[in-house]
Protein backbone atom coordinates (compact mmCIF):
# COMPACT_ATOMS: atom_id res chain seq x y z
CA UNK A 1 0.00 0.00 0.00
CA UNK A 2 1.32 3.44 -0.97
CA UNK A 3 -0.09 6.46 0.89
CA UNK A 4 0.76 9.71 2.60
CA UNK A 5 2.54 9.43 5.94
CA UNK A 6 0.85 10.12 9.24
CA UNK A 7 2.58 12.29 11.81
CA UNK A 8 2.97 9.41 14.25
CA UNK A 9 4.99 7.53 11.60
CA UNK A 10 7.69 10.17 11.21
CA UNK A 11 10.14 8.38 13.50
CA UNK A 12 9.92 5.28 11.30
CA UNK A 13 10.36 7.53 8.27
CA UNK A 14 13.53 8.81 9.93
CA UNK A 15 14.90 5.27 10.14
CA UNK A 16 14.71 5.08 6.36
CA UNK A 17 16.12 8.58 5.96
CA UNK A 18 19.09 7.46 8.07
CA UNK A 19 19.71 4.59 5.62
CA UNK A 20 19.90 7.15 2.79
CA UNK A 21 22.20 9.38 4.81
CA UNK A 22 24.51 6.42 5.53
CA UNK A 23 24.71 5.60 1.78
CA UNK A 24 25.62 9.21 1.04
CA UNK A 25 28.23 9.35 3.80
CA UNK A 26 29.82 6.17 2.49
CA UNK A 27 29.75 7.39 -1.12
CA UNK A 28 30.92 10.96 -0.51
CA UNK A 29 32.43 11.34 2.98
CA UNK A 30 33.99 14.59 1.78
CA UNK A 31 30.50 16.13 1.45
CA UNK A 32 28.11 14.32 3.81
CA UNK A 33 28.39 14.41 7.59
CA UNK A 34 28.41 11.05 9.38
CA UNK A 35 25.74 10.20 11.91
CA UNK A 36 22.11 11.16 12.04
CA UNK A 37 22.03 13.85 14.68
CA UNK A 38 19.08 15.68 16.23
CA UNK A 39 19.10 18.36 13.52
CA UNK A 40 18.65 15.73 10.80
CA UNK A 41 16.06 13.83 12.84
CA UNK A 42 14.07 16.97 13.61
CA UNK A 43 14.15 18.17 10.00
CA UNK A 44 11.38 15.67 9.17
CA UNK A 45 9.02 17.81 11.26
CA UNK A 46 9.90 20.90 9.22
CA UNK A 47 9.12 18.91 6.07
CA UNK A 48 5.86 17.74 7.64
CA UNK A 49 4.74 21.31 8.32
CA UNK A 50 5.73 22.72 4.90
CA UNK A 51 2.66 23.16 2.65
CA UNK A 52 4.81 22.63 -0.46
CA UNK A 53 6.14 19.26 0.69
CA UNK A 54 4.63 15.81 1.14
CA UNK A 55 5.85 12.56 2.63
CA UNK A 56 4.72 9.37 0.90
CA UNK A 57 5.24 5.94 2.44
CA UNK A 58 5.04 2.35 1.31
CA UNK A 59 3.61 -0.11 3.79
CA UNK A 60 4.00 -3.89 3.75
CA UNK A 61 2.84 -6.26 6.47
CA UNK A 62 2.00 -3.29 8.71
CA UNK A 63 5.54 -1.93 8.40
CA UNK A 64 6.70 1.31 6.77
CA UNK A 65 9.21 0.01 4.25
CA UNK A 66 9.62 2.89 1.82
CA UNK A 67 9.51 6.66 1.80
CA UNK A 68 9.65 9.56 -0.61
CA UNK A 69 9.81 13.24 0.29
CA UNK A 70 8.22 15.38 -2.39
CA UNK A 71 8.71 19.07 -2.97
CA UNK A 72 6.54 21.27 -5.19
CA UNK A 73 8.91 23.65 -6.96
CA UNK A 74 7.83 26.92 -8.56
CA UNK A 75 10.70 28.67 -10.36
CA UNK A 76 10.16 32.09 -11.86
CA UNK A 77 11.39 32.88 -15.33
CA UNK A 78 14.68 34.60 -16.02
CA UNK A 79 16.24 36.24 -19.08
CA UNK A 80 17.46 32.75 -20.02
CA UNK A 81 14.64 30.43 -18.94
CA UNK A 82 10.87 30.19 -18.93
CA UNK A 83 9.11 29.81 -15.57
CA UNK A 84 9.02 26.18 -14.44
CA UNK A 85 6.82 24.25 -12.07
CA UNK A 86 7.65 20.66 -11.22
CA UNK A 87 7.52 18.08 -8.48
CA UNK A 88 10.89 17.15 -7.06
CA UNK A 89 11.58 13.80 -5.40
CA UNK A 90 13.84 15.14 -2.68
CA UNK A 91 14.43 11.92 -0.73
CA UNK A 92 13.69 8.31 -1.71
CA UNK A 93 14.37 5.04 0.10
CA UNK A 94 13.16 1.47 0.34
CA UNK A 95 14.33 -0.58 3.33
CA UNK A 96 16.97 -3.14 2.38
CA UNK A 97 14.82 -6.19 3.16
CA UNK A 98 12.06 -4.93 0.81
CA UNK A 99 14.22 -4.05 -2.18
CA UNK A 100 13.68 -5.79 -5.52
CA UNK A 101 10.07 -6.59 -4.60
CA UNK A 102 8.34 -3.82 -6.55
CA UNK A 103 8.03 -1.36 -3.65
CA UNK A 104 10.13 1.36 -5.27
CA UNK A 105 8.29 1.05 -8.58
CA UNK A 106 4.93 1.34 -6.80
CA UNK A 107 6.17 4.44 -4.97
CA UNK A 108 7.24 6.06 -8.25
CA UNK A 109 3.95 5.21 -9.96
CA UNK A 110 2.02 6.76 -7.03
CA UNK A 111 4.21 9.86 -7.20
CA UNK A 112 3.78 10.20 -10.98
CA UNK A 113 0.00 10.07 -10.65
CA UNK A 114 -0.01 12.48 -7.72
CA UNK A 115 2.20 14.98 -9.57
CA UNK A 116 0.00 14.77 -12.66
CA UNK A 117 -3.16 15.19 -10.56
CA UNK A 118 -1.63 18.34 -9.05
CA UNK A 119 -1.10 19.73 -12.55
CA UNK A 120 2.64 19.20 -12.88
CA UNK A 121 4.07 18.14 -16.22
CA UNK A 122 7.48 17.17 -14.85
CA UNK A 123 8.78 14.97 -12.09
CA UNK A 124 12.44 15.53 -11.27
CA UNK A 125 15.05 14.20 -8.90
CA UNK A 126 18.75 14.44 -8.40
CA UNK A 127 21.05 11.66 -7.38
CA UNK A 128 24.71 11.15 -6.70
CA UNK A 129 26.81 9.56 -9.41
CA UNK A 130 28.30 6.94 -7.07
CA UNK A 131 24.85 5.40 -6.52
CA UNK A 132 24.81 3.23 -9.65
CA UNK A 133 21.99 0.99 -8.41
CA UNK A 134 19.73 4.01 -7.93
CA UNK A 135 20.57 5.26 -11.42
CA UNK A 136 19.64 1.93 -13.00
CA UNK A 137 16.37 1.89 -11.07
CA UNK A 138 15.41 5.47 -11.94
CA UNK A 139 16.15 4.85 -15.63
CA UNK A 140 14.05 1.67 -15.51
CA UNK A 141 11.00 3.68 -14.36
CA UNK A 142 11.37 6.34 -17.03
CA UNK A 143 13.72 9.01 -15.69
CA UNK A 144 16.20 10.45 -18.17
CA UNK A 145 19.28 12.55 -17.52
CA UNK A 146 18.79 16.06 -18.84
CA UNK A 147 21.41 17.94 -16.82
CA UNK A 148 24.70 17.11 -15.09
CA UNK A 149 26.76 18.65 -12.33
CA UNK A 150 30.49 18.09 -12.74
CA UNK A 151 33.48 18.80 -10.54
CA UNK A 152 37.24 19.00 -10.54
CA UNK A 153 38.79 18.21 -7.16
CA UNK A 154 41.76 20.46 -6.47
Amino acid sequence: MIRFAREEELEKVNELRKEVNDVHVEGRPDIFKPGFDAVLRDYIYEIWKDPNKDIVVAERDGEICGVAVLNCIYKPGSPFMFPRDFMDVDEFCVAKKYRRQGVATELIEFIKKYAKDKGFQRLELNMWEFNEGALKFYESVGFETYRRYMEVKL
